[in-house]
């Protein structure tokens, strides 16, 4: 098997500096893929699954959210998040900037790229999709599901996997309902895996020393969303 190159960089969005953390391959990935992390930016297990993503043949890059690296403060964190959601189109040209950067900086040498996302980095990567990026597959795990910009028919031109904690308390049924409405009328390929009982945060093992009550690790719903993941790439791959 190959070595992997692990590289750090900077790369914008208008005049904003971002930070990106590229794990790949030595020799020629078989796709892709961005990470979008939580809405705290990127911490260590994003970076750690970049390098597993690589580790099976994959280009990954970690994306920055706010130019500012991780946020330790949550209540800092959610109004970052709140002043870049306020205009859904900057919202979605953040990330499509570090989609044009994984391209530009991947080995791939085809054009078979997904993104996958972790809370408010599944929300962002479903955006990417209800706007039309040219996707292979976009991957929500534990996302926000709700958007100010419903996709129309035929605007979604990625396949979708979503995964997600029937319990959680940041995504009513309603909600997912809409989505899911929302899909169909789109015409979206979309898989969705609902784990009962499971809440959100559900991949992260740290969510279990989280101060915020809604979050809590599920060993079981990790396991299970990763091979759901890992089978979608092996199909599409």
């Amino acid at each position: 098997m190959s070595s992997i190159e692990v590289n750090t960089f900077t790369y914008h969005h208008d005049d904003l500096e971002l930070q990106g953390y590229l794990a790949q391959p030595s020799r020629y990935p078989r796709a892709a893929i961005l990470i979008v992390p939580t809405i705290s930016g990127p911490t260590k297990i994003m970076h750690d699954r970049a390098r597993w993503l690589a580790s099976l043949g994959y280009a990954a890059m970690v994306c920055d959210i706010y130019g500012q690296g991780h946020i330790e403060d949550m209540q800092k964190a959610r109004l970052l998040a709140s002043a870049l959601r306020s205009d859904a189109e900057n919202y979605r040209a953040r990330f499509r900037c570090a989609l044009d950067e994984l391209r530009k900086r991947s080995k791939l040498a085809n054009d078979r790229i997904a993104a996958i996302g972790y809370c408010m980095g599944g929300e962002i990567v479903l955006e990417m999709a209800r706007s039309g990026e040219e996707l292979a597959l976009v991957v929500s795990f534990h996302g926000l599901l709700a958007t100010p910009l419903p996709a129309k028919r035929g605007t979604i031109k990625s396949r979708i996997l979503v995964c997600h904690g029937r319990a959680d308390p940041l995504v009513s049924p309603k909600q997912v309902r809409a989505f899911l409405e929302e899909m169909d009328i789109a015409g979206a390929d979309c898989h969705m895996h609902i784990y009962s009982g499971v809440v959100h945060g559900f991949t992260d093992p740290a969510s279990d020393t989280s101060p915020v009550d809604v979050v809590k690790y599920n060993e079981s719903a990790d396991r299970q969303s990763k091979a759901a993941m890992l089978s979608m790439f092996d199909e599409l791959f």
